[in-house]
């Protein structure tokens, strides 16, 4: 920690994620963006990438939750008939994934009720951990996010989950701009769009602090042993 202006400043990892004021943000690890049946798979997106992400993020939520630090999952959500699509959001969907829709109608997905806005099997939230409900890329808009963080005291987010390039970093720069901490897990956020996610993480290391989940996790499995000595 260093002082500046008589203000104090995290800048080592061991602050920046200290379970007593941190929060996992999962983010939108639902079925119609990672897994072969859904909307994205079934068009024959490539989800490779996800598929190597997969084990490393479950790792991290794992650790998180042993450590006792706050979890909030992101569930990207469009209400059916499209009554949540904007015309200008409709567009932004048009611009999707342009060759595999092969001129057909704008993307949607994640519709409630529908096996593709549910969470994939091993991310799926434990009864206690908040789910967001969003309607755009960013887990801010339009949501109860902030209260949630504020109302438990959060000032760090760590990032996981999908897409790198899409919801991961307009939810991490809303973070930055509502005066959290933004710590990017970088071997546990992952993209349909090899080219984009690694365009977005040049970006996002020069503007957050980026880590991989190992170091995270080590910070995490120290405050639950500390946790577990101060309740002997």
């Amino acid at each position: 920690m260093i002082e500046i202006a008589g203000k104090s400043v995290f800048t080592e990892l061991s602050e920046l994620v200290h379970p007593a004021h941190t929060a996992l943000i999962m983010v939108d690890m639902q079925c119609d963006f990672i897994e072969p049946q859904g909307a994205f798979g079934r068009m024959g997106i490539d989800l490779t990438m996800y598929a190597a992400s997969r084990p490393r993020l479950a790792a991290l939520l794992a650790a998180a939750r042993a450590s006792g630090t706050l979890i909030v999952h992101l569930q990207n959500t469009a209400l059916p008939g499209r009554m949540s699509d904007s015309p200008s959001h409709i567009r932004f969907n048009m611009r999707m994934h342009m060759a595999a829709r092969c001129d057909g109608p704008p993307l949607q997905y994640t519709v409630p009720g529908t096996l593709g806005h549910d969470f994939a099997t091993e991310f799926a939230p434990l009864p206690e951990e908040p789910v967001i409900r969003k309607y755009r890329s960013s887990g801010f808009w339009g949501t109860n996010l902030d209260l949630i963080l504020r109302s438990n005291g959060i000032r760090s987010l760590v990032f996981g989950g999908c897409t790198t390039e899409g919801c991961v970093e307009s939810t991490a720069r809303d973070a930055m701009f509502s005066d959290y901490y933004v710590v990017i897990a970088e071997d546990c956020v992952a993209s349909d769009d090899p080219a984009q996610h690694e365009a977005s993480l040049l970006l996002m290391r020069h503007r957050f602090d980026v880590f991989g989940h190992s170091q995270i996790q080590k910070v995490w499995r120290r405050g639950s042993n500390s946790t577990s000595e101060a309740r002997k």
